[in-house]
């Protein structure tokens, strides 16, 4: 992990902070050895099990108890409310901002478009203008806004491994839309009042106390209970699965590399605005990715070793929203901060089922908590979205 041993002390507002990779972030920088403060935001919505947002405040709090030289402040509420977000940037004068909250899911975005627009693009909005107006006065604002955008932006692209340089104005989603213009007005707002921000495609993020509709977390949920899992387009499909530890050890690194202020031949500022892929840079086959989910089931005893997993698959055809294949070009974030994600699989589903056993039970023990019923399809995760925490 980086370790931040910079003398200064930074407050750093991290929205989306009961969300995975918010929560998972926010327990990296309360742990480390830099002296920080992290303000949290999060609406807590109910788009799948708020208890399990719940453990892991529970796990944010215990961190900062832990650790003299951390702050930790939470605020429940959407960023959509421009007020509250006003009042975050006055009171706590964030030097950096993480967005991650957003409303995840590319097949709920069919059925709940305002949920999207609403979240993603005016609670986006909201973000930017209060980066703009930190500066206000003289102030010196707002050193570097790291946002969550989705490989999902790429749609039906057909060039493998995807880049940042790759055309993405062909949308197969809406929720891949709105990431889409997240994108461009962060470009809009570098350039017009030189925000140093960048942006992050996520690919496929798993791991611990993950999204219950993520499909390595609502398979083993339907697994346990005796269900059949449905996997799309006949098990041909290919993802560039992204452990959660390596994703947060990249947003590190990037936080902390704000890309430079520069003026052109203009006299213009140019656009401090970068956009990185974050992925293992290594698709794996569905059913690949299925057969070793299982192992690790029964290794674990989530799943009993005579377990008739053939008995409880159906393969289906494709999804709308979905793609064949996803896989990051991931050389220019290793270029610019020296990192690449590499967890194997393997051992990043042995660590979520770990993780699962312990918070849920094993098979045949009484569990002291229920997994969810999760009514979002699983083919979310799949298609190349990206486990943003959402709020």
């Amino acid at each position: 992990m980086t370790d931040f041993s910079k003398p200064t002390h930074s407050t750093i507002l991290v929205t989306g902070a009961a969300g995975f990779i918010g929560a998972s972030l926010v327990l990296a920088l309360l742990r480390g050895q830099r002296p920080v403060t992290v303000v949290g935001v999060d609406d807590l919505n109910d788009y799948y099990d708020v208890s399990l947002k719940e453990h892991r405040l529970a796990e944010i709090e215990r961190a900062a108890q832990s650790n003299p030289n951390a702050g930790w402040a939470f605020r429940p509420g959407s960023i959509a409310d421009r007020t509250l977000v006003a009042d975050l940037f006055a009171r706590y004068q964030p030097t950096l901002v993480v967005n991650l909250a957003a409303q995840a899911g590319v097949r709920w975005s069919i059925s709940h478009p305002d949920a999207y627009i609403e979240s993603n693009v005016v609670g986006f909005y909201n973000i930017l203008e209060a980066c703009r107006h930190s500066y206000d006065g003289g102030a010196p604002g707002v050193e570097h806004l790291v946002f969550a955008s989705s490989s999902s932006v790429y749609g039906n692209n057909q060039k493998i491994p995807y880049s940042t340089a790759d055309k993405a104005d062909e949308p197969v989603s809406l929720y891949a839309a709105t990431k889409r213009s997240d994108e461009l007005m962060a470009h809009a707002y570098a350039r017009l009042f030189n925000i140093p921000t960048t942006g992050l495609r996520f690919f496929t993020v798993y791991g611990p106390a993950g999204r219950p509709d993520m499909a390595y977390f609502s398979f083993t949920d339907k697994l346990r209970r005796g269900e059949t899992i449905r996997i799309f387009n006949y098990g041909n499909c290919q993802r560039d699965f992204t452990y959660i530890d390596d994703v947060v050890e990249g947003l590190l690194r990037v936080l902390d590399s704000p890309p430079p202020r520069a003026t052109g031949g203009d006299g213009l500022p140019l656009p401090p605005c970068r956009l990185y892929n974050i992925g293992n840079g290594s698709p794996v086959n569905l059913l690949t990715f299925v057969d070793v989910l299982q192992q690790e089931l029964v290794r674990a005893g989530v799943l009993p070793a005579d377990f008739d997993f053939a008995s409880h698959r159906e393969l289906v055809p494709m999804q709308p929203g979905d793609v064949p294949v996803t896989y990051a070009d991931t050389r220019p974030l290793e270029e610019a901060v020296g990192f690449r994600p590499s967890t194997p699989l393997r051992v990043g589903l042995r660590r979520f089922v770990e993780w699962y056993r312990g918070f849920y039970g094993a098979e045949g023990e009484r569990a002291t908590r229920q997994p969810p019923l999760c009514s979002v399809n699983p083919i979310d995760a799949l298609r190349g979205s990206d486990g943003n925490s959402g709020q």
